[in-house]
């Protein structure tokens, strides 16, 4: 491909001649012989003050989101007015335009995206679809399982993706969007099938700053980024900013499908909900299924109705949508369960807002008073460091108001004092009078809880859920929520063996 044809669509002009591209990226560090640099303003770092190092590593051609950069002699050179925004276009340019080949279904939110995304890629396969899976735990392409770096990759990484997809037959690509993601332009001119909301609470307000902005940027996926607007918008109808968003698609004269518990064309009717799953009669236009599921609580009924209405709307049908629900089991730290034949249950989650904590500890409280005795909420959780100080305190009285002892300490404090974000998340935690501790070192933490319980009990260990790494000043360390429960059950005589014997 050539340097011009590369830049089509972003109608810049170029100067310093034309030349035949073999690759492109934005790192310089892994640019080689024939590429095209892609130098621009990220979030930590401006690429261009690494354009030298990509022409010594081999690039051959450079595309600057900077208007007072000097061309190097005889190196084609254009200037665009939005960096991220141009790496789209010319990834998609490079790959073929893949994503235009698949049909993708996009699902943003603060809580829920990841198990909707594993359920409609369940689903999807279920139906006999080929899907790239593209989220916050892992990224699925061609049968093989990667690390995810981002819940959304840069523009290059995510053609990428797509074209390896589609290389192998892929018809669909299920994707998690983040906020960030969508703020800075990193799925741009990226046409989606179906968009899903799943609702919005208080998170990443370190970047966003207020409520408002972080719904506008989720918004963006719904009014089409760089491309039309989704076919089909699937919006929690039961969630403020949901209706909120559903009335301007409605006024644009979208297609909208929404889905809730008890309001939407897709609801539940007759609930029950039990440590071993759920079952719910799915209400939708086309008619009514019985749906039994492994996931556990209400939250997981809205995750299954917003993945149901997303695949109906890709043409799959209620038999097999039900079908592929009653086989999917798990997904990796979302109420994962830690079981060494204890008598009391043991549950790793990723729960790391005021809302997801409330929402976990509800289902907990559920479980716990239908026992025979008074089962106790045991939650330990810790704030993240490097984020919204403000919700901190909110988070501490979320756990305290759901629990009857909790466990404050330490989750990826990052460069921040660890005792400094204990000390303003406790506020909130002691207004709810709670009896709780404070334990800085996680592993730590996690065994006083275990300690702490009781058959009946139910022990909550909130905030990594998947993620296997702790992140300190220090460096990042090996950790893993479900590995330490698991250990520390053990050190207290609770393990299974082979056949069941203890």
């Amino acid at each position: 491909m050539n340097f011009s044809e590369l830049l089509r669509g972003l109608g810049v002009s170029h100067s310093g001649g034309d030349t035949q591209i073999s690759g492109l990226d934005y790192d310089s560090r892994r640019v080689k012989s024939g590429w095209a640099f892609v130098a621009m303003q990220g979030d930590s770092t401006n690429g261009n003050r690494y354009i030298d190092v990509a022409l010594k590593n081999g690039a051959v051609a450079v595309v600057s989101d900077s208007a007072v950069e000097t061309p190097r002699p005889g190196v084609p050179w254009a200037v665009v007015p939005d960096g991220r925004k141009a790496l789209a276009t010319l990834s998609a340019n490079f790959y073929g335009h893949p994503a235009e080949k698949l049909k993708i279904i996009g699902i943003t939110g603060t809580n829920g995206k990841t198990t909707t995304s594993f359920l409609c890629e369940s689903i999807l396969q279920y139906c006999g679809y080929r899907s790239a899976l593209i989220g916050t735990i892992e990224y699925h392409v061609a049968g093989k399982v990667l690390p995810a770096p981002h819940t959304t990759p840069e523009a290059l990484e995510l053609n990428q993706i797509f074209a390896e997809a589609v290389a192998s037959g892929g018809t669909h690509a299920v994707m998690e969007v983040s906020s960030h993601a969508l703020a800075q332009g990193r799925v741009w001119e990226v046409p989606y099938e179906v968009a899903v909301f799943t609702n919005l609470t208080r998170d990443h307000l370190d970047y966003h700053q207020d409520m408002e902005s972080y719904f506008a940027a989720k918004s963006i996926l719904f009014d089409g980024c760089g491309a039309p607007p989704p076919k089909t918008a699937v919006i929690n109808a039961e969630d403020e900013y949901g209706i909120k968003l559903s009335h301007a698609r409605h006024s644009a004269n979208e297609r909208v499908t929404l889905y809730g518990l008890h309001a939407g064309d897709f609801r539940a009717a007759n609930m029950n909900l039990s440590q071993d799953g759920s079952t719910f009669d799915l209400i939708t236009p086309a008619g009514s299924k019985r749906i039994q599921s492994a996931l556990i609580g209400g939250i997981n009924v809205y995750n299954t109705l917003a993945a149901a209405a997303a695949t109906f709307a890709c043409g799959c049908s209620l038999d097999h949508i039900a079908e592929a629900v009653a086989r999917f089991k798990q997904v990796p730290g979302r109420f994962e369960k830690v079981d060494c034949g204890q008598p009391f249950a043991v549950i790793v989650d990723y729960a790391h807002t005021d809302d997801a904590l409330r929402n976990l500890t509800r289902i907990a409280r559920e479980f716990v008073s239908r026992g025979p005795g008074a089962g106790k909420v045991i939650t330990v959780f810790g704030c993240g460091g490097d984020r919204d100080r403000t919700k901190r305190p909110l988070m501490g009285e979320a756990a305290g108001q759901g629990s009857d002892f909790v466990v404050l300490t330490s989750d990826n404090p990052r460069s921040e004092d660890p005792a400094q974000i204990i000390a303003d998340s406790l506020p909130g935690l002691q207004q709810t009078n709670t009896r709780y501790t404070v334990e800085p070192d996680r592993a730590q933490a996690i065994r006083l809880a275990l300690h702490e319980a009781k058959p009946g009990d139910m022990v909550l260990i909130a905030g990594k859920g998947h993620e296997k790494t702790q992140t300190t000043r220090e460096g990042v360390f090996p950790f893993d929520d479900v590995q330490v429960a698991r250990q520390a059950l053990e050190q207290l005589g609770h393990l299974v063996l082979p056949g069941g014997r203890k």
